[in-house]
């Protein structure tokens, strides 16, 4: 069990200011930022990091999303921080979310569900190493 995990703010919640009221909840959550930044990834960009899902129906849609406006990328840091995270952001589908969870207070659809939290301690690791060097993690 570690203690870090990542998230992406996807693109459908920056695009409709949720950013900060995000933010907001993962720190009342618990969690302290140990890295973050802001950027658009490329369809190439966003094709590496879904790579996982290439065989799946609907890889392209996912790259063509996460690649349609900016993101912000963070690794946070708390006690148990996968599993934690993961009931913080709630169920992929918004509509079986639970009350308060990030998800059921910003996402819009199972394909626009506002945050990506690592699904395990190892693809924390990996996720975070994608867009953070060791310069730039705290």
């Amino acid at each position: 069990m570690s203690n870090r995990t990542f998230t992406m703010v996807k693109p459908d919640a920056t695009g409709k200011g949720y950013t900060g009221a995000i933010l907001d909840q993962i720190i009342k959550g618990g969690f302290s930022i140990k890295a973050m930044k802001w950027l658009k990834l490329t369809p190439e960009q966003a094709g590496a990091f879904y790579e996982v899902h290439k065989a799946r129906p609907f890889y392209g849609e996912l790259v063509e999303f996460m690649s349609s406006g900016p993101i912000v990328a963070a690794i946070l840091e708390k006690e148990n921080a996968v599993e934690d995270f993961r009931k913080l952001i709630g169920a992929t589908n918004p509509a079986q979310a639970e009350e308060g969870t990030i998800r059921k207070n910003f996402a819009a659809s199972i394909g626009e569900n506002a945050v990506h939290g690592s699904d395990s301690d190892e693809n924390a690791a990996i996720e975070g190493a994608f867009f953070f060097s060791r310069l730039e993690r705290f």
